[in-house]
């Protein structure tokens, strides 16, 4: 199966023909010498096994397409041999071509259509012909019957594809070619696990009065195939497969609310029985070894477990409402890579500075910005960046998010007594080089890390505060003296993540008037067109897909320092550094609207701004 690269979608060719189902024909785009490829077979249903003489090598088509040259064909070649890999996995791989050009080659090799998979969803009597597991071995899904045959979109082509899914659904097969990230998404969407939790609803309702007479005892109520049990299960893999980064259990006076947060925004998505709300978040606190006798208290936990494959940390929070008790899970990819810290999203003037900065060898850098900023990501792109052999890295975290195996991380316990403060000092007794604090909370804290700044570490850190001008006004709220941090502060980076439009469903828009008078008064720059995603299914019809940082990056100049000692506001501070370069959160944001990455409403929504 060719490996997952992004999300991308494939667009209909220009060339093409696209019909009423959003399925591009791959025939009007063969050129010249594409060969019997190009013929369609005799039964009508597409790609046919038959003819596996016929079809021209992917590698020649590639380079007649422009696409690739000849000598990366010859590197592709002796890479895929070296590999055992097949040529498209290793031109992915590689970043020679992307999955839209790779698909739209293949359609042609094999001589058939592709299916547009952002406006067409399939048809649910059709999806029973595969299930679930088996639509995920073969990354195919069934779209639709036309006339006795049933089209399958597929995002693995390979010899005997066909046979296989026909002998599976047991009627004609007429194949359509899809990226395999698209593919993967639609079975996402096709095949939900929420589906199921009606039923365990109704288990749920016919088990709870038997337990309230003393017919079920509270072990066997929240056992791990009990119906509150398996809701918490599909509730958790939904979320997973929704990209959501927390999923939030909410009671309230009538039903239990289940809402993700995908992409820095909640979504509604559920709302079960009140009577629910206690036994669920009963079950999760067990799952995460928590006391599920004491409900007026906020606790923390967590627990791991593997969805589709994947090893999930699940970070859980209950506090009590007047409703009862709310409960937060963070979910945490362990599979997913880490981001490297060029492929943040600053700017190239923004990265070099930073970059330049992070490789001192003592002093103090500061990421600043609310819970869900992206603050975290920022820091350990930054010790990747940094890491090395020579150095001893030590990092202190609560929660420690990801492990890396070359350097040592602490995780608090107050338990156990590790705090910030005292984890810290025994970091400085253990001959560091860097050290990351995963937040800086109280004075004790801020002043160990300054004092360990000033001593010869190198020291990085995160900071709630609205920017990177109120992250110096916080330390000196906390007490720490102003000619201190003027000697250990290197620079402060801010930071907000905003969504990116959804590239599959773009299109122009009129920004209102409110929006137009933001941008304008923001010193947008001028642009005679906005662009706003309208929604489709790869982004759940919201207009966007993914995010991106926006930085604020403030360098500590001679004369901010001055400034600082001379306990300079927040407003002159900030005029000096704008006036030495600095650009403001608002501004980049701006900048993401005028490059069409971003609206004008979304910058409006996540920076704040005076």
């Amino acid at each position: 199966m060719l490996k997952k690269r992004g999300t991308r979608p494939l667009h209909a060719n220009p060339a093409g023909r696209t019909t009423d189902a959003g399925v591009t024909s791959s025939g009007s785009r063969r050129g010249k010498g594409s060969g019997a490829a190009s013929a369609s077979p005799p039964d009508g249903t597409g790609v046919t096994d038959a003819w596996p003489g016929t079809r021209r090598p992917l590698g020649q088509l590639l380079v007649e397409r422009g696409t690739i040259t000849e000598a990366q064909l010859d590197l592709s070649l002796e890479a895929a041999a070296r590999s055992h890999l097949r040529l498209g996995d290793v031109l992915l791989e590689m970043g020679i071509i992307d999955e839209s050009r790779l698909v739209d080659t293949l359609a042609d090799q094999f001589g058939i259509g592709i299916a547009d998979l952002s406006r067409t969803a399939p048809d649910t009597d059709v999806l029973e012909l595969l299930d679930e597991a088996t639509a995920r071995r073969l990354c195919a899904l069934p779209l639709r019957n036309v006339d006795g045959v049933t089209e399958v979109v597929v995002g693995d082509l390979r010899q005997g594809i066909q046979q296989e899914l026909q002998h599976l659904i047991g009627r004609p097969v007429r194949l359509l070619a899809v990226p395999p990230s698209a593919a993967q998404q639609a079975i996402d969407r096709a095949y939900q696990v929420l589906a199921d939790v009606d039923r365990m609803v109704e288990a749920f309702s016919a088990a709870e009065a038997p337990r309230h007479v003393g017919g079920r005892g509270r072990d066997d109520y929240l056992t791990a195939d009990s119906p509150v049990a398996q809701v918490v299960s599909m509730l958790v893999t939904q979320a997973l497969r929704d990209r959501a980064s927390d999923l939030h259990i909410e009671p309230s006076d009538q039903i239990l609310r289940i809402r993700f947060r995908i992409d820095g925004a909640l979504n509604d998505v559920r709302e079960l029985p009140i009577q629910m709300a206690a036994p669920l978040i009963s079950r999760i606190k067990i799952l995460a070894g928590m006391n599920i006798v004491e409900r007026r208290r906020a606790q923390d936990g967590q627990f791991a477990t593997e969805v589709d494959g994947r090893e999930i940390d699940m970070r859980v929070s209950t506090m009590a409402t007047v409703w009862g008790e709310k409960c937060v899970i963070r979910l945490l990819d362990k599979t997913r890579s880490l981001i490297q810290l060029d492929h943040l999203g600053m700017p190239a003037d923004t990265h070099a500075s930073y970059s330049k900065m992070v490789h001192s060898p003592f002093g103090m850098v500061l990421c600043a910005g609310p819970t869900g900023s992206g603050k975290t990501t920022t820091l350990y792109a930054t010790m990747t960046e940094i890491d090395e052999r020579s150095r001893n890295i030590v990092t202190i975290e609560d929660p420690v998010e990801y492990v890396f195996p070359s350097i040592n991380q602490i995780q608090t316990n107050d338990q156990a007594g590790v705090t910030f403060a005292d984890g810290l000092r025994s970091i400085l007794r253990q001959d560091p080089d860097v050290i990351l604090v995963g937040e800086i909370r109280d004075q004790e804290t801020a002043r160990i890390a300054v004092q360990a700044a000033l001593t010869g570490h190198f020291v990085m850190s995160s900071l709630h505060a609205t920017d990177s001008v109120a992250a110096l006004h916080r330390f000196l709220d906390m007490g720490i003296e102003a000619f201190l941090l003027a000697s250990s502060v290197l620079g402060i980076v801010s930071q907000r993540l905003v969504r990116r439009i959804c590239r599959s469903c773009v299109a122009t828009y009129e920004p209102t008037a409110e929006e137009m008078a933001f941008y304008t008064e923001g010193g947008g720059p001028r642009k005679a067109h906005f662009y706003r995603g309208t929604g489709c299914n790869f982004c759940s019809h919201t207009g966007y897909q993914g995010r991106i940082g926006v930085y604020e990056f403030l360098h500590m100049t001679p004369e901010i320092r001055r400034l600082l000692v001379g306990w300079a506001t927040q407003d002159e501070l900030r005029r000096v550094a704008i006036n030495q370069g600095m650009r403001t959160l608002s501004a980049e944001g701006l900048s993401l609207v005028h490059q069409d990455v971003t609206t004008i409403s979304e910058v409006l929504r996540s920076i704040y701004s005076l």
